[in-house]
């Protein structure tokens, strides 16, 4: 394991959660960024595919990925609970697609930790 992951806005912890999903394809090194039921759950998937497919239901591969919106700016100092949407462009059965997924994050002890993976209300593409 190299560097540990920087827990330190919620943007960061949920891109580097979805980076180790997706690009570095380590279910371990996304346990660093969610709570210990999301990690009891990573671990019971023990592959990033079958965590791509059960718990973010969108199997993708070349992803880019990028925060598309936070639920707080300027009264982040006073929050502990947010939710961040990150936009993902890749491939999805060869196709070119573009979708995105929500993640809810609470701050503890300083760190932003990702507590739930918000169910899907709409298809996307686009």
């Amino acid at each position: 394991m190299s560097a540990k992951p920087s827990l330190r806005s919620p943007e960061l912890t949920s891109l580097g959660f979805l980076e180790a999903v997706y690009n570095e394809r380590s279910v371990d090194k996304a346990k660093l960024f969610v709570n210990e039921p999301l990690q009891e759950i990573l671990s019971h998937y023990y592959i990033a595919a079958s965590v791509q497919r059960n718990m973010l239901n969108l199997s993708m591969t070349d992803v880019e990925l990028e925060v598309d919106e936070v639920d707080i700016d300027f009264f982040r100092k006073f929050t502990d609970d947010v939710t961040v949407i990150v936009k993902i462009k890749g491939l999805r059965n060869g196709q070119h697609w573009i979708d995105d997924r929500t993640l809810r994050l609470n701050k503890y002890k300083g760190n932003w930790i990702i507590v739930e993976i918000v169910p899907e209300k709409r298809q996307v593409n686009g």
